[in-house]
């Protein structure tokens, strides 16, 4: 027989099952979240527990060469490690350098790390100045680093010491024992004047100009005392480059125009409103797989901004911007066109301190935009390789298979035989490899391709066949792009690397000693210690405004115009974020953005 309370306590224990599990579930996702937020800030998190790094002082009563000398902290047994810049190379090298394998000194005349990626997003206010910067000395925190807010403009590879200054003034001498140069680059001009006039983006200060620029045009453009020719001037933004900065300015400058400003200006203001893109190639994202140029042209004619190729700009005036086009017959023809805003960006050039050491190393140095290294980043021309380079301001020297044709076919084929066979072929390819591996990739797609350079069918491989083979090869092995990730992949190679010959000469006390006694013996050491620089190609993204693109190589690519390729490439460089508290910003930002729009104020 059952009373009316059986149910009743029944009821009672199962309410009571169901709030264990959702306390269950509960405390498992709060777990999960503190873990990955952990896991993310790990860094900052043990930072927290390390001390205050230790001040500078001069060497009393020392001047060299008139100035100063910086007694750095130097704990016995550690080299001083010193590293110009606060680029994705520098930060990269940082955050992956041992806590405890150098004396760590940073010189560079910004105090703080950018997420240029999303500099473009600055510019309209989609993300916030603040949100991709982190401070260089939370960074150096970890290895109790120290900071200098300079520049290097001058350097004595004898002595070891850089020279430091900020804007000019109060310049010393900084003494290191490894040099890491990651001082960036500056923009080309291509022969145009009138640069003054320009606008570029490579830093905060940049950003926040052109989004004060924009809307200052814009609230101009709005006074009833306008004549129209100066609103459609004021309201015409041209875009100098065609790469991926300049198309995802244009792309953000969209999206602040259809998605923000339409809400809050005129309709004749909004429709005045033009974005220019003069390109010098004959398709914009032109390092691109060519069906995203195609993709990215499209969707900027259907959001009618003008695209402009096979251009070049010749000169930039306060109100006018003007540019000769070359077409197919050979012809050229000059075009002016007024203004209100242009933005400069196409290509790189040396920066002045790159320049300078360019020139001092002038008989291993041939490059003119950038510093030569070797497969281990080292500068060539240093002899003990103490100095090394990485990210916009260093070009990796690959070798030139085709030059040692003659040694490397000898040594495939079989003596008494003039012919490759495929089974010699496919134990050459592997011997290469192993010799140059920046080329093994490419070695093993001939393995893969034998039957394609095997033009007589024969299944040998003679000479010219070979000939063409390398040929092929050296045409692979192509100076890096200046793109972030190849700034950032160096930058963990040479930390880890660092880390590893730290390790080393701490371990080996005959290592140390042969490495003391003779530069050429400590470059040998050094390089059978660590194994060349690779590159591994991720991907290169491009936000084309509601669109994004992205090129794998190989012709593998992705593309979409919708919500879902936005935020797949925001989710990217989200996880890309050198901090847990910028990829907390950047959450906010963009959560901010969704329900409010951009800011519009100026400022």
């Amino acid at each position: 027989m059952t009373t009316q309370a059986e149910p009743e306590a029944a009821s009672g224990r199962e309410g009571q099952r169901g709030f264990a599990r959702t306390l269950a579930y509960w405390a498992l996702g709060m777990g999960t979240v503190s873990t990955m937020l952990y896991y993310m800030g790990k860094d900052e998190i043990e930072a927290l527990d390390k001390e205050p790094p230790r001040g500078l002082t001069l060497v009393p009563n020392t001047i060299f060469k008139g100035h100063p000398i910086v007694q750095t902290p130097h704990t016995e047994g550690r080299e001083r490690l010193v590293v110009l810049g606060s680029g994705w190379g520098a930060v990269s090298t940082l955050k992956a350098l041992e806590c405890d394998a150098y004396d760590v000194m940073v010189v560079s005349p910004d105090n703080y790390f950018i997420f240029t990626p999303l500099l473009p997003s600055v510019t309209v206010g989609t993300v916030e100045f603040r949100s991709v910067l982190e401070a260089i000395r939370r960074i150096i925190k970890r290895t109790r680093g120290s900071y200098i807010e300079a520049a290097a403009v001058d350097i004595d590879l004898d002595r070891k010491m850089v020279l430091v200054s900020q804007a000019g003034e109060e310049m010393a001498w900084v003494p290191y024992d490894r040099l890491v140069v990651s001082v960036g680059a500056q923009s080309i001009t291509h022969g145009a004047t009138g640069l003054e006039f320009c606008h570029k983006l490579k830093t905060i200060n940049d950003a926040r100009s052109i989004r004060q620029h924009i809307m200052a045009n814009f609230e101009k453009a709005a006074r009833p005392t306008t004549p129209l020719e100066e609103k459609q001037r004021l309201l015409t933004f041209v875009v100098c480059g065609g790469g991926p900065t300049g198309c995802e300015f244009a792309a953000e400058l969209y999206d602040f125009l259809a998605e923000d400003l339409k809400h809050y200006f005129p309709k004749d203001v909004q429709e005045m409103a033009r974005v220019v893109i003069v390109q010098s190639q004959d398709h914009i994202l032109n390092m691109m797989d060519s069906v995203i140029s195609e993709f990215a042209e499209r969707e900027f004619a259907r959001h009618n901004m003008t695209v402009i190729t096979n251009s070049r700009v010749q000169s930039i005036g306060e109100a006018t911007l003007k540019y000769s086009t070359k077409h197919p017959d050979g012809s050229v023809t000059q075009h002016e066109i007024p203004q209100g805003f242009v933005l400069w960006s196409t290509g790189l050039s040396l920066a002045p301190f790159t320049k300078l050491l360019c020139e001092r190393l002038s008989e291993a140095q041939k490059n003119r935009h950038a510093i030569t290294v070797d497969e281990h980043l080292r500068v060539k021309g240093v002899a003990d390789g103490s100095v090394y380079a990485l990210g916009d301001c260093a070009t990796v020297e690959y070798p030139h298979l085709l030059g040692s044709i003659t040694e490397l076919f000898d040594s495939a084929h079989h003596a008494g035989s003039t012919e490759i066979t495929r089974a010699e072929f496919r134990v050459f390819v592997k011997e290469a490899a192993a010799k140059y591996p920046s080329a093994a990739n490419h070695l093993f797609t001939l393995e893969r391709g034998f039957d394609i350079f095997d033009t007589n069918g024969n299944g040998r491989i003679s000479i010219d066949e070979f000939e063409h083979m390398l040929e092929y090869v050296d045409s692979k092995l192509t100076a890096l792009p200046a793109l972030a990730q190849v700034a950032s992949q160096e930058g963990v190679y040479l930390g880890h690397g660092l880390s590893r010959l730290a390790a080393i000469y701490a371990g080996d006390e005959d290592a140390r000693l042969r490495a003391e006694a003779s530069p050429e013996a400590r470059r040998d050491i050094e390089a059978r210690a660590i194994a060349p620089f690779m590159y591994h190609h991720r991907g290169t993204l491009a936000y084309l405004g509601r669109a994004a693109a992205a090129d794998f190589g190989d012709g593998r690519a992705l593309w979409g115009s919708n919500l879902a390729a936005k935020y797949l490439w925001r989710s990217v460089y989200w996880s890309q974020q050198v901090s847990l508290r910028t990829r907390l910003l950047l959450a906010m930002d963009w959560l901010k953005e969704l329900l409010f729009g951009r800011d519009i104020s100026k400022f």
